[in-house]
C-alpha cells in the first residue's frame, strides 16, 4: 500500500471515530473491508459497500445498536451501500405475535441517502423497505400504489421488482429521525393487499442506503433495537 493510500484510510478512519462534538473516540469494533461484519447480541453489522462506483466507507460499532459509518462516496447515480445492523427473525408471519423496532440516528444535511429498514421474506423472494427519512435525490422501486397509516406512521406505498425479487416500499410522508415501527403490522398490511402468503420472515436489517455523500459524510446510529 503506498504512502498516500495509507494516509486516505488513516484520515477516514479517524472521521469515522468522530462524535458530534468532533471528538476522536474509540470504538470496540471497526473497519474499512468491504464486506466487514461483526457479531454482537444476536444481531450482525455490516458495512456492506456493494453497489458500482462506491468510494471509500469505514465502520465502527459500539454495540448492535450504537454504531457508524464514514462514507465517501462520489456525486453519482444508483446506491453505493447499505451499512446496516441486522436479527434474524426467521418465523412465519402467522406464527408473530409481535415484530417492532425503535430506532434513533444522527445523520448529514446533504449527499443522496435513505435511512432505511430492509426486510427479507421467503428466501429473499420479497423484499420489504421501510424509509424513515430520504435526502438528496432518491427513490424507491417501483410505482405508487397508495398512501397508508400501518404500524404508527404514514407511508406512500411502492410495488415494484428490482429484477430478482419484489420490492414493497414504505416512506414515511415526513422524515424523522428516530421512533418506533410495529413492523409486524407493516407485514400484515402488506399479506391484506393479496401480494403475498404467509411467508417466512428471515433478515431484518436497519441502516442506511448511501447513494452519493461526496467529500465524507458521518451516518450514526444512536441506538437499535428489534423486538419479536
Amino acid at each position: 500500500m503506498n504512502r498516500m493510500r495509507s494516509t486516505a484510510l488513516a484520515v477516514a478512519l479517524v472521521g469515522s471515530l468522530l462524535g458530534s462534538t468532533g471528538v476522536a473516540q474509540a470504538a470496540t469494533w471497526s473497519s474499512s473491508d468491504q464486506w466487514a461484519t461483526w457479531s454482537n447480541g444476536g444481531y450482525t453489522v455490516r458495512n456492506n459497500i456493494w453497489g458500482s462506483g462506491a468510494g471509500f466507507q469505514s465502520i465502527w460499532a459500539n454495540s448492535y445498536g450504537n454504531w457508524g459509518v464514514w462514507a465517501n462516496h462520489p456525486n453519482t447515480g444508483g446506491v453505493k451501500s447499505y451499512p446496516h445492523s441486522a436479527k434474524m427473525v426467521n418465523r412465519k408471519l402467522s406464527a408473530l405475535t409481535r415484530l417492532s423496532s425503535s430506532f434513533n440516528v444522527t445523520r448529514p444535511g446533504s449527499g443522496a441517502y435513505a435511512t432505511a429498514y430492509d426486510i427479507w421474506a421467503d428466501n429473499h423472494a420479497y423484499e420489504i423497505m421501510i424509509w424513515m427519512n430520504k435526502q438528496g435525490a432518491v427513490g424507491p422501486i417501483g410505482s405508487r400504489q397508495t398512501t397508508v397509516s400501518v404500524g404508527g406512521h404514514t407511508w406512500d406505498v411502492y410495488r415494484g421488482s428490482n429484477g430478482s425479487n419484489a420490492v414493497f416500499s414504505f416512506v414515511r410522508t415526513s422524515n424523522t429521525d428516530a421512533g418506533t415501527v410495529d413492523v409486524l403490522a407493516v407485514l400484515k398490511w402488506i399479506g391484506s393487499r393479496g401480494w403475498y402468503g404467509d411467508v417466512t420472515v428471515g433478515d431484518v436489517q436497519f441502516g442506511f442506503e448511501i447513494t452519493s455523500s461526496s467529500g465524507g459524510m458521518d451516518f450514526r446510529s444512536n441506538s437499535f433495537s428489534i423486538t419479536s
